[in-house]
């Protein structure tokens, strides 16, 4: 006879994550909440999952890989995890999930919307039955900001200055400007993330975390104005060609960009 399953959601610090954690709580007493540390999470991502667990009232398990980013780095001669090779992904997120589940039954709670054309990380593991209760009840995006809203949590505060994802700090998959709001909001992180890359060029292996330029270059302050300023004008176009309002927008949330599958870890921001 099959052994009872269980019911896991894992949560990334992201707002779909913790939107569905909360839509879930009186849904699926039995739901075990996790989240898998890095250990190169933002601040404000420890902060609000503590927050997220208080409303639960359970505990968020908290998943650590076994050897941490900078054995895999060395392990891996100095190459930092990029689009094209995310062992980060791989070797810090999924494999802490998957020895978590075991050889279980588990219903693995995905927060893809129903606005989204996506299915998500899906184990090839047979144990592992993604569930997605916001494809399932057709949840949207407006949904999503009206159930933080509605559950006195709001959105993730790095939303605040700018930063459209949760993840590890030196998020490969960061866009210029991230990179600048996060020199400014946490230098001590950037200078982190600079240190790979110096280790990187002293070792003969000149690896950077964002295509073009090296965090050096990108923290000069004549580059970081001209960052500013494409941003700026950036997000001027995409006011002009804003559709009439919605839910988020009078929410303030129609300034947090929505992230194309193609340029995202779908397991950390989510």
């Amino acid at each position: 006879m099959e052994a009872t399953p269980r019911h896991i959601l894992s949560l990334s610090g992201g707002k779909d994550s913790s939107a569905l954690a909360i839509y879930m709580r009186d849904r699926q007493p039995d739901m075990e909440y996790v989240f898998c540390d890095t250990g190169k999470e933002l601040p404000e991502t420890y902060a609000y999952l503590d927050a997220v667990e208080a409303y639960l009232g359970k505990p968020i398990v908290r998943l650590n890989a076994d050897r941490d980013f900078d054995h895999w780095h060395k392990l891996f001669d100095g190459f930092l995890p990029s689009p094209q090779m995310r062992w980060c992904t791989k070797l810090l997120k999924l494999k802490p999930f998957e020895v978590y589940v075991g050889d279980d039954v588990v219903y693995s709670y995905i927060a893809i919307r129903a606005d989204e054309d996506r299915t998500g990380y899906i184990s090839k593991k047979s144990n592992l039955r993604p569930v997605f209760p916001f494809k399932a009840d057709g949840i949207k995006r407006d949904d999503v900001f009206r159930i933080l809203r509605n559950s006195g949590l709001g959105l993730p505060p790095y939303y605040e200055w700018g930063r459209s994802r949760s993840g590890c700090f030196f998020c490969f998959f960061q866009q210029k400007i991230e990179w600048v709001r996060l020199l400014q909001r946490h230098p001590d992180l950037y200078e982190e993330a600079m240190h790979y890359e110096t280790m990187n060029a002293e070792a003969g292996t000149p690896f950077t975390w964002t295509q073009g330029e090296t965090l050096a270059e990108l923290a000069r302050p004549e580059r970081v104005r001209e960052i500013e300023r494409e941003a700026t004008a950036r997000a001027e176009r995409l006011r002009k060609n804003r559709r009439p309002q919605t839910l988020v927008q009078l929410w303030g949330g129609e300034d947090i960009p929505e992230i194309d599958p193609a340029d995202s870890c779908l397991v950390c921001h989510k």
